[in-house]
């Protein structure tokens, strides 16, 4: 994934929010309706969430320095956690509270022509915002599989924006569903539990994605493939004897710290053996180019 494709993911996404946002929370004024300022609150939260993604996106590309030698990459996953707990936390808590609020001092429905009317407007937005998003995972997807790439991918950024894109689409078929049975059986309670279904849906997506910049926060591992490539390209140089468990943890999407042990074939000259580690890492940037630091530890000088 280019690094120009994510900000065009979350500049999307973050532009359709906050024409979707402002006009939501226009017509629930109109309405009364709680659902639909669950829904409006909704799209606030994602237009500020992807305001932070793209502040760290911003950061991680950051060039090394003296007291971060090895980047600032992990920024990204720092502030892809502070949207998801943000999106659970006001997202989810106030859609939940309002539900609640209109279960327990229900106000009347006014005329829902104008919801309608902002609902459909915002699955368009939100569903063009949801198909960008979409285009620029389907490489992954295609590779691997929607479900492995859910649950490995490196870039939270658009995985991000996927998911808040789905919660959306979700949360609008749930408003519309309340407001239209709302006003079709005369009665506050079933808007008041779609803003609270809102709010739940919004706390799912949330949590999945504060597992996700958990793992990846606390240092994981390139993926399995491409550990076994690494010892493989390893294997395949003239004068190695033996690879040792290639250790590796992603600094950014696009950026992956590798720790190598390698067993060089006895005897070798000095020369060979500086000619053996130059065309390991060569071979091993070639392969994959989001390795960007590369620390071998040869054993056979040891010998």
């Amino acid at each position: 994934m280019s690094d120009s494709e994510r900000p065009l993911a979350v500049y999307g996404a973050m532009a359709a929010n906050l024409v979707i946002a402002i006009t939501k929370l226009a017509a629930a004024g109109f309405s009364g309706s709680s659902s639909m300022l669950s829904e409006g609150i909704h799209s606030l939260v994602d237009t500020g969430n992807q305001f932070l993604l793209l502040l760290g996106l911003k950061k991680s590309r950051k060039p090394a320095d003296e007291s971060h030698p090895f980047g600032h990459g992990k920024e990204l996953y720092f502030w892809s956690l502070i949207v998801a707990v943000a999106l659970f936390g006001i997202g989810g808590g106030m859609s939940m509270y309002e539900g609640i609020t209109q279960l327990l001092h229900p106000h009347p429905l006014s005329d829902p022509f104008w919801s309608y009317v902002v609902l459909a407007v915002a699955f368009l937005f939100d569903g063009i915002s949801w198909v960008i998003a979409l285009r620029v995972l389907l490489p992954d997807i295609r590779k691997d599989g929607l479900r492995k790439m859910l649950t490995t991918t490196k870039d939270p950024s658009v995985l991000t924006v996927l998911g808040e894109d789905t919660a959306d689409l979700i949360g609008i078929a749930v408003a519309f569903t309340g407001i239209f049975l709302g006003h079709r059986l005369h009665s506050t309670r079933a808007d008041g539990i779609a803003a609270i279904v809102i709010g739940l849906v919004l706390a799912a997506v949330a949590v999945f994605l504060i597992y996700q910049s958990k793992r990846l926060l606390v240092g994981e591992s390139a993926d399995a493939g491409v550990v076994e490539s690494i010892r493989a390209a390893a294997m395949a140089v003239p004068g190695i004897e033996r690879v040792g468990r290639p250790l590796t943890m992603h600094f950014g999407p696009d950026e992956v710290l590798l720790n190598l042990e390698v067993h060089f074939q006895p005897h070798l000259a000095a020369t060979e053996l500086s000619a053996a580690v130059d065309r390991l890492e060569h071979t091993i940037r070639d392969k994959h180019p989001e390795i960007r630091r590369i620390f071998i530890e040869a054993r056979a000088l040891c010998t």
